[in-house]
């Protein structure tokens, strides 16, 4: 399978730690967490596009950037897998953006995943036995985000470009 770079929306500071205590909570609890991931790169984001190829960074500035900041509110808490399943809270986000999102993403051969489903990834890989223990941990209570940038992933060069303000 090829390295897939990726098109991502960042939190603002008050958004990246609320996802941070998160992480936390399931690390200290001896779960699989986001934490575990140490890569330098591995910061909180929404994935827009995950593909071999991406558009042109002009392009995803263009349809994005008008739109951002915007609030969103994680209202919920997906369960994505089999065995081994990866937690993310799921985000109820504006039309305006879903549009923009899959505007973008017409055209894009190779996309990782049909559709979008937009959330914030906490864990990875946590197994089904361990699901109800990090559900209680993370609760139930909204958590109001706000994204405010947009940034690229490149695999192949290690690296993050800060597209829109907002990386730190």
């Amino acid at each position: 399978m090829p390295r897939l770079h990726a098109f991502e929306l960042v939190p603002d500071e008050a958004g990246r730690e609320a996802v941070l205590a998160d992480w936390q909570a399931l690390r200290d609890a001896g779960l699989p967490s986001q934490l575990d991931h140490t890569g330098g790169t591995n910061t909180p984001h929404v994935t827009v596009i995950a593909a071999p190829v991406l558009p042109d960074d002009g392009r995803a500035v263009d349809v994005l950037g008008p739109l951002l900041p915007t609030r969103v509110r994680a209202t919920g808490l997906l369960l994505i897998g089999g065995q081994k399943v990866t937690v993310a809270r799921a985000l109820d986000v504006d039309d305006a953006l879903v549009a923009a999102v899959l505007g973008l993403r017409a055209g894009v051969a190779d996309l990782a995943h049909r559709g979008w489903l937009p959330h914030v990834t906490l864990a990875r890989r946590v197994p089904r036995d361990q699901v109800a223990t990090a559900l209680g941990l993370l609760g139930y209570a909204d958590v109001e985000l706000q994204l405010t940038g947009l940034r690229r992933w490149d695999p192949a060069e290690g690296t993050v470009t800060g597209l829109l303000p907002a990386e730190s």
